[in-house]
């Protein structure tokens, strides 16, 4: 009996060692990437797009990347949230103000990758922890089935006029990269070194006067200004355009008269991740042809140049609002707090 169980202990040793080699080479071979988890602000289309190319060229991350859609400032604030305990990899889609501060709380790695050299020093950080990807017009978004392109208003202070009263949806700010730097731009442009931030506010009063509703996402923006619940907004071009040639949506662009906040809109790894995976992405991000396909058939205006820019791109009269984005860095987080407490609702 003692022996019959020696030889079963010995045969059952024999067979989990050839199941660990066996299995083993398997199982070490599927571990070999790490997982990647991306938090984004991008467009669901446009992080679809870009993970699958991803994917198709490095097809050991089939399967193992995560993508979190999230407002640019709710990026930020889980990131910062998360610090002890990164759960993020790649911060895909923020503006240079809420970079700048994961940067200087020490949530980004510092790194120089193959790209940085051909790239604008006012796009990137000195230091190498974000990139610019993209710059971003902010500018009056119309409904175009209720609005022609001579009905829509011209420029920002003609949001305020009595006509537009309940006729606006905003994206509700706070949460929102793109509101955020718009509304501060609102500010520091009556402002300019941000001392004085009263006249900036008391035009934001009255733009909140004129709005009829904010809406929680892009999704609920869309939603709205589709179904004429509002026929005004503000917001970047890109996404307009995005939803317009893409989704059908009937919105139409002004380029304002007195001029758009142009974001720069970037990236960054996240201290902490899987850094070979997150430098991986990043640096793919910036190949050639897939810059030249995103301002193709996505509408976006690369922060390094391109061979060859699409039409629209080509065609497109930007007028750059003169902005003093180190002011609205130093100054956003308190101007904002203030909208959201002081002003929203109570125009």
């Amino acid at each position: 009996m003692r022996r019959r169980l020696l030889l079963a202990g010995a045969l059952a040793a024999v067979l989990a060692a050839g199941t660990a080699c066996g299995g083993g080479s398997t199982d070490k071979a599927a571990g070999d990437t790490e997982k990647l988890t991306i938090y984004t602000a991008r467009d669901k289309k446009v992080a679809t797009f870009v993970v699958d190319k991803f994917t198709a060229k490095y097809p050991e991350y089939k399967g193992k990347v995560e993508v979190l859609n999230l407002g640019a400032q709710e990026i930020l604030e889980r990131v910062r949230a998360e610090k002890a305990n990164p759960q993020a990899d790649v911060w895909w889609g923020g503006t240079q103000q809420g970079l700048t501060a994961g940067a200087t709380e020490g949530l980004l790695n510092a790194w120089q990758p193959s790209f940085a050299g051909k790239m604008d020093a006012k796009y990137k950080d000195p230091e190498g922890r974000w990139f610019g990807e993209i710059l971003l017009p902010e500018v009056i978004m119309y409904n175009n089935k209720a609005l022609t392109p001579e009905q829509a208003p011209k420029d920002w202070d003609d949001l305020l006029k009595p006509e537009w009263k309940d006729k606006i949806i905003i994206r509700d700010v706070a949460a929102s990269g793109t509101m955020r730097s718009i509304y501060a731009s609102m500010i520091q442009r009556q402002s300019p070194d941000g001392s004085n931030p009263q006249p900036g506010y008391d035009w934001l009063k009255k733009l909140d006067a004129n709005t009829g509703a904010y809406a929680a996402n892009p999704t609920d923006l869309y939603l709205k200004m589709s179904r004429q619940q509002g026929v005004l907004s503000a917001w970047n071009l890109q996404d307009i355009l995005l939803q317009a040639n893409q989704s059908n949506m009937p919105f139409g662009y002004v380029m304002p008269a007195s001029g758009a906040p142009v974001l720069v809109d970037g990236l960054a790894a996240v201290k902490g991740g899987n850094t070979t995976g997150a430098q991986k992405f990043i640096e793919f991000l910036f190949d050639d042809s897939l810059r030249a396909d995103l301002a193709k058939d996505y509408f976006q205006i690369p922060a390094v140049d391109i061979a060859q820019k699409p039409e629209w791109l080509a065609q497109l009269d930007l007028k750059p609002l003169n902005v003093d984005w180190d002011v609205i860095g130093k100054n956003e987080t308190e101007w904002i707090n203030h909208w959201n407490s002081q002003i929203k609702n109570k125009g």
